[in-house]
């Protein structure tokens, strides 16, 4: 995939760690805002959401209209910006942490409700801005910063939480995998929907599974896209812990009513009933 002359970088110094896997993240993410804005897309169109964490600085290195929110809360930032403008393809930065600890509840009904977002979820499977803590998909056993003994807790699966919760789109990628994650991405922005796409970085600080990624990781072909049973099935190879091969790739995608636009087309007629009855009384 070819750059154009787009100029998405900013002056902000990065502060990343060097070998962090969010470096692989914003090269392919600027790789498919090139594609998108080649094909059309106005770069005022485009909107980053963060969260709080490593994975949100993203937004300081990326020349596009961006909010940085709370912990946890950054779906229903980008919910609100898409319900106000829904025009705009809003992009939401979120960790494992943020996502499914503080957060987990709004990425749920986000889900649930189909609002037209696409959720890019940094898994290091650590808090990794706060040195260490684990969270929920860490590997049971993790010896971190909260947890000197190794946790006890079993991780759990965000992509099966993700086919419970009804997501219209679920994709799995890698951070060392450029140019898969750029298609990925491409592809996210295509559906009409709510999007979740899983991406393992590593922590090379703090959590460092890179050989163990390297040596699992294969590209997975979900033929039977739309069939959940088929999704968790390819979910299921791989239970976040130190063992198992791990696919990539789009695991489910389904189109279905958008909250966006219902709840617009809901607004619309409620406008229509309330001018019918000012004209009656």
């Amino acid at each position: 995939m070819e750059l154009q002359k787009t100029n998405l970088i900013t002056q902000c110094p990065n502060t990343w760690c060097p070998g962090c896997g969010n470096f692989g993240i914003l090269a392919a993410f600027k790789q498919a805002i090139e594609k998108m804005i080649s094909q059309g897309t106005k770069r005022e169109d485009i909107v980053v959401v963060g969260d709080i964490g490593c994975n949100s600085k993203i937004a300081d290195y990326l020349n596009l209209n961006s909010f940085i929110g709370l912990h946890g809360r950054p779906v229903t930032t980008a919910e609100g910006v898409k319900l106000a403008n829904p025009n705009l393809k809003v992009f939401v930065f979120t960790g494992d942490g943020g996502s499914l600890n503080e957060g987990l509840d709004h990425l749920i009904h986000a889900a649930k409700r189909n609002s037209n977002i696409k959720v890019i979820m940094h898994n290091n499977r650590l808090f990794a801005l706060t040195t260490g803590q684990f969270t929920a998909v860490s590997p049971k056993g993790m010896k971190g910063r909260s947890t000197p003994q190794g946790t006890i807790e079993e991780p759990f699966s965000p992509l099966e939480l993700m086919v419970a919760s009804n997501a219209s789109f679920i994709a799995r990628s890698y951070s060392a995998k450029m140019e898969h994650m750029a298609n990925v991405f491409l592809e996210a922005d295509k559906h009409n929907g709510f999007a979740f796409i899983e991406i393992l970085q590593p922590c090379v600080s703090f959590f460092n599974p890179i050989q163990f990624y390297n040596e699992r990781i294969y590209e997975a072909e979900n033929k039977a896209i739309e069939s959940e049973e088929e999704t968790l099935k390819l979910a299921r190879e791989w239970n976040y812990s130190e063992s198992g091969k791990i696919p990539l790739g789009i695991f489910y995608k389904k189109e279905r009513p958008v909250f966006e636009e219902s709840a617009r087309e809901l607004i619309g007629k409620n406008i229509e009933i309330e001018k019918c009855l000012e004209a009656h009384y």
